[in-house]
C-alpha cells in the first residue's frame, strides 16, 4: 500500500506473460519509464523484488530543471502531489548571507516518492513481485525467469536495477569505478519545525578546505525540517564516526552564525550515510538489453544531476523505441542509438564533469587548485561588497570592475555561478 497515494500497487499474476518491454527494477528510473510507454500504448511488464520500495536515503531535492522533464513525460501532476515545493533559497558563505535566489526547488523522501508513483501506474501495467533467476538476451526476443517459475518475454529488456548488481552480472555486463567513495550523503531531520525555522531552505557552505564539506543544505519536507550535507570522506573516517556521535557540537563548530535559525541544531532523528562512487558501464551494447539510471552510470548527488540523468535516460529510450518497433529485431545497433544520442551523451558528460570538478575544487591542495579556489572566493568577496555599497545608497558603478571579475563560473555544487553582483538583500 503506498503511503501517498492511498491505494494499493496492483500485482501481476504468475504465469507466462509476451510484452513489448520487459522492465527490471521499479525505482524511480524503471517505474517512471512504465508509466510513459504504458501512456504510449505499448504493453509493458514492470519487474521488482518488492512491492513497496523499502526505506532509503539518496536524492532528497530537485530543480525546476527537472520538473520540467516530468511534465514532458506527463508526470507533472503526479509528481508535485508528492514533494514540497520552495521558491526562497538562502545561501551562506564566509559565515554570511551570500546570495538570495528566487526559483523552484522541490523536497521529498525518495521512499515514498517511489511508492506514490508504482501507485499512480496505469492499470495496465501492474507490478510483478519477483526476483529475476535467468535472463537471456539476443537479437529478436529477450527472456526472463523468475525465481516463482513466472516467464517473462519481451522485444526489448529495460535494466533499471540502481546499485544491484545480479542482473548486470547475468547479463555479463561490467560496472567500472572511475572513482571509489568519491562523496559521502548524510541526511539527517532536525527538532526545529518548518514555522520556527522561518526560512524555505538554507545552504552552507564550509570555510576551510580542511573541513572536505561540499555543502549542508536545510530544507522542509512536508511538516518536518530536513538536512542533507554532502563530504568528500569515507564512511570510515573518524570524523564520520564523531559527527553521527555528537552532529549539534560538530554543526555549531562549522555554522555557529546561523545556530539561531534551527533551535541551536537538535537533531531529531540518526543521522543516515549513503557512501557514492562514480561508476560507468562496459560491455553495455548489445542485443536486446538497454541500462538506464544508475544501473548504467552513477554520479555525485551533491550536484543534483542524478534525477535529470534518470529522467533525461526515460525521454530519450521513449524517444527512439517507437523507430526500434517499426522495424523486425532489437540488434546492438538499435539499441547504440541510445546510447549514442547527444542529448542523453551531454547530460551523462555533465554530471560526471561536475562531480570530479565539484571533489577538486574542494578538497585538492595542488597550486591550480589553490589558485582556483582564491579566484572564486575574491569574486565573491567583492560580489557581497558591491551588494553592501548598493544598499549603503551609492552608485552601484562605485566598485568598478565587479561585474567583470574573472573566475570559474561552476561553484561546488556544478551550478553556474553569476557573472557579476547580481545579489539583493
Amino acid at each position: 500500500m503506498s503511503t501517498e497515494q492511498g491505494r494499493e500497487t496492483p500485482a501481476a499474476p504468475t504465469g507466462r506473460a509476451e510484452v513489448d518491454v520487459a522492465i527490471v527494477g521499479a525505482g524511480l528510473a524503471g517505474t517512471i519509464l512504465a508509466t510513459t510507454l504504458a501512456k504510449a500504448g505499448r504493453k509493458v511488464a514492470l519487474v521488482d523484488p518488492h512491492r513497496i520500495h523499502h526505506d532509503e536515503f539518496r536524492a532528497e531535492k530537485t530543480r525546476s530543471e527537472q520538473m520540467r522533464l516530468f511534465e514532458k513525460l506527463g508526470l507533472g501532476p503526479v509528481f508535485r502531489s508528492l514533494v514540497t515545493p520552495m521558491t526562497d533559497l538562502h545561501v551562506f558563505r564566509f559565515g554570511q548571507l551570500f546570495e538570495r535566489k528566487q526559483t523552484w526547488e522541490y523536497a521529498f523522501s525518495y521512499a515514498p516518492l517511489v511508492n506514490g508513483l508504482r501507485a499512480a501506474l496505469p492499470p495496465q501495467v501492474p507490478l510483478t513481485v519477483g526476483k529475476v533467476a535467468e535472463v537471456s538476451t539476443g537479437p529478436d526476443r529477450q527472456r526472463l525467469v523468475l525465481t516463482d517459475g513466472s516467464v517473462i518475454e519481451a522485444r526489448l529488456l529495460v535494466v533499471a536495477t540502481g546499485y544491484s548488481e545480479a542482473v548486470r552480472r547475468a547479463i555479463g555486463v561490467e560496472r567500472i569505478e572511475e572513482s571509489k567513495a568519491h562523496s559521502l550523503s548524510m541526511g539527517f531531520d532536525f527538532a526545529i519545525t518548518p514555522k520556527e525555522f522561518g526560512l524555505q531552505s538554507l545552504t552552507f557552505y564550509a570555510r576551510r578546505v580542511a573541513d572536505r564539506i561540499a555543502f549542508l543544505t536545510i530544507f522542509r519536507i512536508g511538516e518536518r525540517m530536513r538536512a542533507n550535507m554532502f563530504v568528500y570522506r569515507t564512511v570510515a573516517d573518524p570524523w564520520v564516526r564523531a559527527f553521527r556521535e555528537n552532529p549539534q557540537k560538530i554543526l555549531l563548530e562549522l555554522m555557529p552564525e546561523i545556530a539561531a535559525r534551527c533551535g541551536n541544531f537538535a537533531i531529531a532523528s540518526e543521522v543516515e550515510v549513503r557512501q557514492v562512487s562514480l561508476t560507468t558501464t562496459q560491455g553495455h551494447r548489445r542485443d536486446g538489453v538497454v541500462f538506464i539510471g544508475d544501473a548504467f552510470a552513477t554520479t555525485c548527488p551533491a550536484q543534483g544531476d542524478g534525477i535529470h540523468r534518470v529522467l533525461t535516460d526515460v525521454d530519450r529510450l521513449t524517444a527512439h523505441i517507437p523507430a526500434w518497433f517499426a522495424t523486425p529485431g532489437m540488434a546492438a545497433d538499435k539499441i547504440g542509438a541510445f546510447y549514442d544520442d547527444p542529448v542523453k551523451v551531454a547530460a551523462d558528460e555533465k554530471a560526471l564533469r561536475a562531480s570530479i570538478y565539484a571533489r577538486r575544487i574542494n578538497v585538492e591542495t595542488g597550486l591550480e587548485w589553490r589558485l582556483r579556489r582564491l579566484r572564486n572566493n575574491t569574486a565573491r568577496r567583492l560580489m557581497i561588497f558591491a551588494r553592501r555599497f548598493r544598499a549603503a545608497g551609492k552608485p552601484s558603478d562605485a566598485a568598478p570592475g565587479v561585474a567583470a571579475v574573472a573566475f570559474d563560473h561552476t561553484d561546488k555544487a556544478g551550478q553556474e555561478l553569476p557573472a557579476g553582483p547580481r545579489l539583493g538583500p
